[in-house]
């Protein structure tokens, strides 16, 4: 985790995703940004809320644990996705682990200089309510394709929504037990519908690391339905 005082880009992002028009100037003196590493961990499920942060650059996983320690994948994000504004708006804790799946960056405010300083602006209300009501409208798609898709259908949105997206995304090693996760199917059959996409030449796996070969014949046995 690292803050980055590069003006240029922070300003090249806050244009880009038109948050001028959500921030007025007093409270963008409050925004700082930040890059993770691939692996880093924004936040745990547990910890005190304390920043809503929002993904500009790269892919997010969110995912919870239980208490005997078994992850449940719950989706990936990309940009613009607002983390940690559920949080806000109930005043609880994280409710869920949020990982960067690819180096990523992110726009880090305080809660406090929220409440401080937007608490009733109907700007970064509408935002606020707009992004949440997405998250609902997200999962309520996702409880569907769980339901009306094979595994295959379900596998081949999983690998392009994690194999795609980013430059150096195109090969990486996967935990095909994230999938399973995710997908709500047993590691075995997850292993023998990869084996089915290799034979087809739609997939490479090598050393634990899996590319995309053909990512529009992918993206058709997907019906054009990626995870998010």
């Amino acid at each position: 985790m690292e803050e980055l005082h590069d003006e240029s880009l922070f300003s090249s992002y806050i244009k880009t995703h038109q948050l001028q028009n959500v921030f007025h100037q007093k409270l963008i003196s409050h925004v700082s940004l930040w890059r993770y590493q691939q692996g880093e961990l924004i936040c745990s499920k547990g910890d005190k809320r304390e920043y809503m942060y929002l993904l500009v650059k790269g892919k997010l996983k969110i995912f919870t644990t239980t208490k005997e320690g078994k992850t449940f994948i719950l989706c990936f994000k990309n940009p613009l996705e607002a983390i940690g504004d559920i949080e806000y708006v109930q005043q609880t804790d994280m409710v869920n682990t949020v990982e960067a799946v690819t180096e990523v960056h992110m726009l880090r405010i305080s809660h406090q200089a929220l409440m401080r300083h937007a608490k009733d602006d109907p700007r970064v209300l509408t935002f606020l309510l707009k992004g949440i009501t997405n998250k609902f409208y997200t999962k309520s798609n996702d409880l569907s394709f769980h339901l009306l898709y094979p595994v295959e259908v379900r596998l081949a949105s999983y690998l392009l929504s994690v194999l795609t997206g980013d430059d150096d995304a195109h090969a990486r090693t996967l935990r095909l037990t994230d999938a399973a996760s995710l997908i709500g199917t047993s590691y075995r059959h997850i292993n023998r519908v990869i084996q089915q996409f290799q034979e087809k030449g739609l997939i490479e796996r090598r050393r634990g690391k899996i590319t995309i070969c053909d990512q529009k014949r992918l993206l058709e046995i997907a019906e054009h339905n990626i995870y998010e």
